[in-house]
């Protein structure tokens, strides 16, 4: 298993067998030595698969934003045959925190959506760290809408810890910009798949997330708000950022379970960031298998389908005062 450049707290016992694994190797060669090795090899791939299989919800949001894990363009390599991006919302400029293209893959072509956060320091200041102005969104839906002109499906990529909410951003109207998307994204008359990668934050995510599909990495989140930010309104400090994100119920499993995803997608041992291929491998096969499906569905059905998937989150009902009472004595008999 290749190392990590960043350790994760929870990661110790990991990293502790992975030394002595390596310690082992250096060692002269023999027939115990060998059998030594495979012994911890067998016994570090169970430890990481146990480990990983009992992340509390702080732990997976720090899986999630590990720099090494798989961006939007990572996977447009691994995934796709050809990418062709476009540039510019042909209004203001070009946002480089989301990246849009043609892409081919198998006998599908279709436009890819995705936020960029960057690898090196230059390239994350270019993207904004994945945090994207209204210049952006604009650039997706001119692009969506061209992808639905020649009935071409669209795949989307969420990982954005949010929308860029500077100064410069509001100016320009970035809430309206995200509704514009959604409302664009509700009605087009194409297949859309959107996939959370990483970060699947606020409004920034669900502005390209509105699909037929909507699925997420194993090691992903997707909330209304990041737990540090939900720590400061509920408890006035950033420190119980692990209270939060335990009370948002936001990872893959919750949100599977409470039906606001359709599907997860299945990490490699240790996470996406240790076998970038295998992941890249596993996001092939579920979007050719969500292509081949989508595609057969007339596009009436598909969007109605579609709205209708969107309209029934969050639905509750209403009890008068006499319900409640009558209700109240039924439990107390």
């Amino acid at each position: 298993m290749p190392p990590v450049a960043q350790r994760l707290s929870f990661e110790q016992p990991i990293f502790e067998m992975e030394a002595r694994l390596e310690a082992l190797r250096k060692k002269a060669d023999s027939p115990e030595i060998h059998e030594e090795v495979q012994r911890l090899r067998l016994g570090l791939a169970e430890l990481t698969k146990k480990v990983y299989a009992n992340l509390n919800a702080w732990e997976t949001v720090e899986v999630a934003r590990h720099p090494e894990r798989p961006q939007t363009l990572d996977y447009i390599d691994l995934v796709f045959d050809e990418f062709v991006e476009l540039h510019g919302d042909k209004t203001f400029g070009d946002d480089r925190a989301i990246r849009v293209g043609w892409a081919k893959l198998d006998e599908f072509k279709a436009m890819v959506i995705g936020h960029q956060k960057g690898r090196d320091a230059k390239e994350r200041v270019q993207c904004n760290f994945g945090c994207a102005h209204p210049e952006g969104y604009r650039k997706a839906i001119a692009k969506m809408r061209m992808a639905a002109k020649f009935g071409l499906p669209i795949i989307c990529f969420v990982d954005t810890p949010g929308a860029y909410p500077g100064v410069a951003s509001e100016e320009r109207g970035v809430a309206q910009t995200i509704a514009e998307s959604m409302f664009e994204m509700a009605t087009l008359p194409t297949p859309i798949i959107a996939v959370v990668i990483g970060e699947g934050g606020s409004g920034g995510a669900i502005g390209i997330a509105v699909g037929d599909r909507v699925a997420m990495m194993e090691f992903s989140y997707y909330s209304v708000i990041s737990p540090e930010g939900c720590a400061g309104i509920l408890w006035k400090s950033g420190e119980h950022k692990d209270k939060a994100a335990e009370a948002l119920k936001f990872t893959s499993k919750d949100l599977l379970k409470f039906g606001v995803v359709d599907d997860v997608i299945e990490e490699p041992v240790g996470g996406a960031h240790r076998d970038c291929r295998l992941a890249g491998l596993r996001m092939k096969q579920y979007l050719r298998t969500q292509l081949r499906e989508l595609t057969k569905i007339p596009v009436e059905r598909l969007v109605e389908e579609r709205y209708q998937r969107f309209r029934k989150f969050g639905v509750f009902e209403w009890a008068t005062d006499a319900q409640e009472s009558q209700t109240s004595q039924e439990t107390q008999n």
